[in-house]
């Protein structure tokens, strides 16, 4: 069995980086808090209105030479251009919006060129009026697509997607938890590897989400901002309570 890994994802507005709530930029923060020697992988998401920017190439630039982990990088890409600006920047992989569904030939463009393992699927839900029903939404989480997770999963999978990144945008920077009935029904249904984002506020909460269902990685942010702990003493704790991480 392959060993859980712990991920960092950070928002970057106009070259700065931010703490998000509900998808809504939150709080202005550096760089320098990560805690590079720990973490398995890192993901960069450019959440400006102009994406591609000298600002945020120079980000992706310093985390390459910097945090010698997988990185993926985020944000915009409607074409294989998009997506080949990011990988000459130094990612290894690249994160996919909504757009992946409505552009022709994205996805096995990417794929063809880079090989399925370089491709994350990001799906952002939310729950319909309060209910058990999820539905997908784009455009930051202000518009809702109508479409199931579970299917816009598939469709990704069909078209050569190689990871999947699931978020629940309620939980979005609240510290409380992550929703791993969501989480639980995305793993089930779709049969490959998994990161979960969103609601990690402490220990408990990544071991509840690594106990309760079938995931590769949980991903934070929030936590390493508004605590002193670092990801080694959760993997430490995590290990103390069986899951098998990454050293």
């Amino acid at each position: 069995m392959l060993k859980k890994r712990i991920i960092i994802t950070l928002t970057f507005l106009d070259g700065i980086l931010y703490r998000t709530k509900y998808f809504k930029p939150d709080y202005r923060y550096t760089k320098n808090f990560i805690d590079f020697w720990s973490i398995d992988e890192l993901i960069l998401i450019d959440i400006s209105k102009k994406k591609f920017s000298d600002s945020f190439m120079k980000i992706i630039n310093y985390f390459c030479a910097n945090c010698f982990v997988p990185l993926t990088v985020g944000g915009g890409i409607k074409t294989i251009d998009d997506a080949d600006l990011y990988f000459k920047n130094g990612a290894d992989k690249v994160l996919l919006g909504t757009n992946a569904i409505y552009q022709n030939n994205l996805i096995k463009d990417i794929k063809d060129k880079y090989g399925v393992q370089a491709i994350i699927q990001s799906i952002d839900c939310k729950k319909k009026n309060y209910r058990k029903i999820y539905t997908v939404m784009s455009n930051s989480g202000e518009t809702d697509l109508e479409i199931d997770p579970i299917e816009f999963g598939k469709i990704s999978l069909e078209n050569g997607i190689g990871e999947i990144l699931i978020n629940n945008i309620d939980n979005d920077g609240s510290l409380l938890g992550f929703d791993t009935n969501l989480i639980s029904m995305i793993s089930k249904y779709l049969k490959c590897p998994i990161i979960a984002l969103g609601g990690g506020g402490n220990w408990d909460h990544f071991l509840d989400v690594f106990t309760k269902t079938d995931i590769s990685a949980v991903s934070s942010q929030n936590i390493f901002h508004f605590t002193e702990e670092s990801v080694r003493s959760l993997k430490i704790y995590l290990e103390t309570n069986n899951i098998d991480v990454r050293k």
